[in-house]
């Protein structure tokens, strides 16, 4: 008796055995979603594994039904589902439920389709027309089956146009006739919308692209001691035209290809470079599609319609089952990192599917990780650097401005703008070119204090201050979403000496309007960019020279292309620095370089002006200077020294919940149960309280443990996580390969 074992969307974490019926024989495989019964219910479910025999001891139940035609996970996605689940500590059920779009989970969701009207009969139909081309009364169903005769099978609306004095009682007179009959078409949705790209030729490579590209081609035929290269390249070093020619050497051999990039960077820009070589024969998977546009763009790729996907995070899973490449561009991002369970790294998981499926995987970054660079470094993965800017542009000048040292640049003008910054974005205006003002924190003001009291407005379910927004009058909080009125006076005292302190986008871009005044200046941030066309729409602006300046959060610090943007002005370089993270300095290199590189990417050479009141500290400096290869030895040394990742593994647990005494109490028998599988290449710190204690009104404690050798420790996490009891009201969840420890 043939037996499949499927697990079922209960977060039970196990498998249950179920017997095959004669008639599904055949049909059921690894990865087909089958319908079963559990308990007194019918549940649906996934096919993780088929074996001849069960070790149940009772009597198996049968499978009831497969949920639709085909496979809904290759079976390769399976097995990399079940390493997922085992490596970042989740439930099975939480893994394989990953690697399907909910659109297409759900059942919910069906193909779109439209009825289109053929002819049934041909010889019969030019017939018809024959014996009655001469009669008045059938001249319409004549003309009817004219066109259909001549332009083959149509919709109703083209019947419409082709044939004037169109009836539909006519039309259907010819189907009762059986001349004339209905068919049901597949339409996809379409997610590119009405713009035209003009196609494009691979470009002449560079000396630098050649050698990467000579490496990739040697992956790709199986030449190489590693499957993984980490290709690093200079800001407009011209990343991207490798990708393109990788992809075209990836198809040559008949093998399908993914290209992640960061959820940021997924611009219009973005997918127009692709679109514009390969045409519409691509797939794009990103959060802006509707769950219909989803559905269909997941079939495309499950159907073999396409052999290339491009898209976010999640795109890492699309269905391909002949799969010889994927690109991870940006492979620094955070963004790549789960936040949800499965905490995976798409960067991370990539790799394995590479593996798996004996894929080639590009790691592309201008900065990479520190993981990233350790590995090349080490020899897992192979390193192609591209050191020099497309056309052999001069890299942009980069100037350091000590804010500490410069007063005020005008009486009672903002002193968020040095003399420097001002005079360089004046001198641009004047020259009819753009800048780009970079900070990253979004806002008016990032707290507001009584003068007379003290009080500070905070977030009651959260360990923060409210940041305010002059625009709408609002105190909101960035952690859990509450808005609140702002207040006129204080809710304390009932003083009306209420003062602003800190700033973000919202209030460099009112000074910046008062100091360049008339000049024509957009803000993108999350504040600002609400809709899902607006991102598009501000830059396409920008880009036609409707806009001088162009203030912004990361959201602007890359992917971005602009020939005409020749200064770019970073507000606060410091303001990453004192984040309480081991990764806080590679951040700010990360962030500084890729702002950086926004400027000067046309004829013009590009200037760059770094405001910071630390103009000594060494991550600045080193990205004042463009240098990657200092910093990284830097960052890497005080890595070592500290034992922090790469040369450890780092996993926190998280405990959250209401009662703070009961989850303290919790946490340290938690900790406790881990202690008993440590070794002296294991450290671990805490329980004790995160450092933004309670977010939407849950207190949060963790534990942090870094070290080596931490296999058998790991799968006791997951057992204590996943099969263990927690009491009422806590939440436990781990953490592989932290990314924050905030």
């Amino acid at each position: 008796m043939a037996v499949a074992k499927v697990i079922v969307d209960l977060a039970l974490d196990k498998e249950f055995d179920y017997a095959i019926p004669a008639e599904l024989e055949g049909r059921v495989k690894v990865g087909t979603m089958v319908s079963v019964p559990f308990g007194s219910s019918r549940r649906d479910g996934y096919v993780l594994s088929l074996a001849e025999t069960s070790d149940y001891a009772g009597k198996i139940k049968p499978i009831l039904g497969i949920c639709g035609d085909r496979a809904h996970v290759p079976e390769q996605l399976v097995t990399l589902g079940r390493w997922m689940a085992d490596y970042y500590c989740c439930s099975q059920e939480q893994a394989i439920r990953t690697l399907l779009p909910a659109a297409v989970r759900s059942g919910k969701v069906k193909p779109k389709k439209r009825r289109l009207y053929r002819i049934a009969d041909r010889e019969a139909a030019s017939d018809f027309v024959a014996v009655n081309a001469a009669k008045p009364s059938a001249a319409l169903r004549v003309d009817l089956l004219k066109s259909l005769l001549s332009d083959g099978a149509q919709p109703i609306e083209s019947l419409k146009v082709s044939v004037p004095a169109f009836s539909n009682s006519s039309l259907q007179t010819l189907v009762r006739k059986g001349l004339v009959e209905t068919v049901e078409e597949l339409v996809r949705r379409d997610v590119f919308g009405e713009g035209q790209v003009i196609p494009t030729k691979p470009l002449e490579p560079s000396p630098d692209q050649k050698k990467a590209l000579s490496t990739i081609r040697k992956m790709l035929d199986g030449e190489t001691s590693s499957h993984v290269l980490l290709l690093l390249g200079v800001t407009n070093s011209g990343k991207t035209e490798v990708y393109l020619q990788s992809i075209a050497m990836a198809l040559e051999r008949g093998k399908s290809s993914i290209v992640l990039v960061p959820e940021i960077s997924l611009t219009p820009q973005t997918v127009r470079r692709f679109r514009a070589r390969f045409g519409d024969a691509l797939s794009i998977l990103h959060s802006r599609l509707s769950d219909g546009e989803r559905f269909d763009e997941w079939n495309r790729i499950n159907d073999g319609e396409v052999k290339i996907a491009v898209g976010a995070r999640s795109a890492l899973f699309a269905p391909f089952r002949d799969l010889g490449l994927i690109i991870v561009d940006e492979e620094h991002e955070s963004s790549y990192k789960q936040s949800e369970a499965p905490r995976y790294s798409a960067r991370d998981v990539a790799v394995m599917r590479g593996k798996l499926e004996g894929a080639v995987v590009i790691l592309g970054s201008a900065t990479p990780s520190a993981e990233s660079m350790y590995n090349a470094e080490t020899g897992k993965f192979l390193l192609a650097r591209m050191a020099a800017q497309v056309d052999n542009k001069l890299p942009p000048h980069i100037r350091i401005v000590d804010q500490r040292l410069d007063g005020p640049p005008e009486p009672g003008k903002s002193t968020f703008f040095s003399r420097m910054l001002i005079e360089a974005v004046r001198d641009r205006m004047n020259r009819g070119e753009q800048s780009i003002l970079f900070l990253n924190r979004r806002g008016y003001a990032r707290i507001m204090i009584c003068g007379e009291c003290g009080f500070e407005a905070r977030c009651p379910d959260c360990s923060v201050s409210y940041t305010y927004s002059k625009q709408r009058e609002l105190l909101s909080c960035h952690l859990c979403g509450g808005v609140i009125p702002a207040y006129r006076e204080c809710p304390q005292c009932g003083s009306e000496k209420i003062r602003y302190a800190g700033v973000g986008t919202e209030k460099i871009e009112a000074a910046a309007g008062a100091v360049f005044y008339p000049a024509r200046i957009a803000r993108m941030d999350s504040d600002t960019m609400r809709g899902a066309d607006d991102y598009e729409i501000v830059l396409e602006r920008f880009r036609r020279g409707e806009l001088d300046i162009l203030i912004g959060t990361q959201m602007i610090a890359k992917g971005l292309h602009f020939p005409n943007v020749t200064l770019v002005g970073i507000i606060n370089a410091d303001l990453g620095l004192s984040m309480p993270d081991f990764r806080a300095n590679e951040r700010t290199f990360q962030l500084i370089t890729q702002v950086a590189g926004r400027a000067g990417r046309g004829d013009i050479r590009g200037e760059v002006i770094i405001q910071t009141h630390n103009p000594e500290n060494e991550t600045i400096l080193y990205a004042a200077n463009r240098d990657f290869d200092g910093f990284s030895k830097f960052d890497l040394e005080f890595r070592e020294l500290l034992d922090y990742p790469p040369y450890t593994h780092l996993i926190t647990v998280f405990f959250r919940g209401e009662d703070e005494s009961k989850l303290a109490d919790y946490a340290t028998a938690f900790s406790g149960e881990v202690r008993k599988y440590v070794h002296d290449e294991i450290r671990i710190a805490g329980p004790s309280p995160s450092p933004i204690e309670r977010i939407k009104g849950k207190f949060r404690y963790m534990l942090v443990i870094r070290g080596r050798k931490m296999k058998i420790l790991k799968q006791a996490l997951r057992v204590l996580a996943l099969h263990r009891p927690v009491p009422k009201g806590i939440d436990v969840y781990v953490d592989v390969d932290a990314q924050s420890l905030l």
